[in-house]
C-alpha cells in the first residue's frame, strides 16, 4: 500500500532529439512517440514547453536559475548598501 510512483527521467538531449523528430523532420508526435516508445502525451508536453519558450511565455532553464539566486544577491546588496550607510555617515562625522 503506500508505494512510492517512479517516474521515468529523460535526458535533455534525448527530449531534443525526440523534438528534432516532430519539428524537423515531419513526423507526427504519435508517430515519434511511437518510434521512441513513450507515450505521446509525454511528446507533447514537451512539444508545448519549447514552443512556449520560443515564444518568450516561459523561462529558460538559464532564467529559472537566476530568478532562484536573485533574492540572495539582493538581500547582499541591501547590507552592503546599509553598512556603506553607516560608514560614510561615520567618517562624515569624523571629518568635521
Amino acid at each position: 500500500m503506500g508505494q512510492k510512483r517512479t517516474y521515468k527521467q529523460y535526458s535533455k538531449e534525448f527530449k531534443e532529439e525526440a523534438l528534432a523528430l516532430v519539428r524537423e523532420q515531419g513526423y507526427s508526435v504519435p508517430d515519434a512517440a511511437k518510434s521512441l516508445r513513450i507515450a505521446s502525451n509525454i511528446l507533447y508536453r514537451w512539444k508545448e514547453k519549447l514552443e512556449s519558450q520560443l515564444e518568450g511565455k516561459s523561462l529558460s532553464e538559464n532564467e529559472r536559475e537566476e530568478l532562484k539566486h536573485l533574492p540572495k544577491e539582493n538581500k547582499t546588496l541591501r547590507m552592503e548598501k546599509e553598512i556603506l550607510k553607516k560608514a560614510s555617515a561615520f567618517f562624515a562625522k569624523e571629518m568635521k
